[in-house]
C-alpha cells in the first residue's frame, strides 16, 4: 500500500505529512531549542535533543528530516535554522486569529495565556451569553454576545474557534462556528462534536487526562506495595493529622 507523504497545493508548493506521534514531539523540540538559543548556543545535535527529552537520537533525526531539516556530520544543526524550519512547518510564524466562546474560569485563563502568540495563535475576542460578562474586558479582550459570532467570523475571516462552555452548550456553539466559516475547533467541552468533514476538531479532554494520571499513580503505588490487602495510600493517610 502506498502511503502519501506530501500534498501538492494549488500554488505549486508542497505540504509535508507527518505522523501524529511526530507532530506531538515537534513542539517539544522547539521549546528545547528556544531554551538553548537563550543560553547562547549556535548549534545542536540529535544527541543533545534526545538526552534532554529522554528520546532516541535516531527518532529525533527522523522527525527533523520529515519536516525538511538536515544536519551536517560532526557539526549538527544550525540552531536558528532548525527553529525557523519548525516554526514554518507548525505555522507558528504566521499568527492565526481565533475566537473563544465561554468566558468563564477556563475561558478567562486561556484569554490571559500570552504564550499562545508564540505558537501562532492570537485570541482576538471572546463570546458569551451571560449578561453580567458581556461587554466586560477580560485580559484586554472584549466579551461579545454569542449571536454576533457567525457574522463577525465571516467578516474577519476567522478560521479557528475555541470552545470552553459546558457540554450541554458545546454543539450549539460548534454549529455557530461552522456557520461563520470557522475551519478548526479546539474543544475543551467533555463532549464529542458533530461537524462537517471539512472542519477539524481537536478535543482537549481534561477528564480523560486526569483519569490516565490517576491510573498511572495507582499502578505505580501498587508496584511498590504488591501485597494483597495493603492499601497503597495508607502511609499517606496515616500521616495526615486527625
Amino acid at each position: 500500500m502506498n502511503v502519501r507523504t506530501q500534498i501538492s497545493r494549488p500554488d505549486g508548493t508542497v505540504l509535508k505529512i507527518v505522523s501524529e506521534p511526530t507532530l506531538k514531539r515537534l513542539p517539544l523540540y522547539h521549546r528545547f531549542l528556544k531554551e538553548s538559543e537563550l543560553a547562547g548556543r549556535e548549534t545542536i545535535s540529535c544527541t543533545d535533543i534526545a538526552l534532554h527529552l529522554d528520546l532516541d537520537p535516531t527518532q529525533v533525526r527522523k522527525d527533523l528530516e520529515s519536516v525538511g531539516v538536515v544536519g551536517r556530520p560532526r557539526i549538527g544543526y544550525g540552531l536558528l535554522n532548525v527553529i525557523e524550519e519548525l516554526e514554518t512547518f507548525l505555522g507558528w510564524n504566521n499568527v492565526h486569529d481565533a475566537f473563544l466562546v465561554g468566558a468563564g474560569s477556563m475561558g478567562s485563563a486561556l484569554l490571559g495565556y500570552r504564550k499562545f502568540e508564540q505558537c501562532g495563535l492570537k485570541v482576538v475576542t471572546a463570546f458569551d451569553v451571560k449578561p453580567a460578562i458581556i461587554g466586560t474586558p477580560i485580559h484586554g479582550k472584549q466579551v461579545l454576545p454569542l449571536e454576533k459570532l457567525p457574522n463577525l467570523a465571516q467578516r474577519m475571516h476567522i478560521l479557528i474557534g475555541i470552545i470552553t462552555v459546558p457540554a450541554t452548550e458545546a454543539q450549539a456553539v460548534a454549529n455557530l462556528m461552522v456557520e461563520g466559516g470557522i475551519r478548526a475547533i479546539w474543544n475543551f467541552a467533555p463532549i464529542r462534536l458533530h461537524t462537517p468533514e471539512h472542519v477539524i476538531v481537536h478535543n482537549e479532554d481534561l477528564y480523560c487526562s486526569l483519569a490516565a494520571l490517576s491510573q498511572k499513580l495507582f499502578t505505580t503505588l501498587q508496584m511498590k506495595h504488591p501485597n494483597p490487602g495493603v492499601d497503597p495510600m495508607a502511609p499517606t493517610i496515616a500521616a495526615l493529622p486527625h
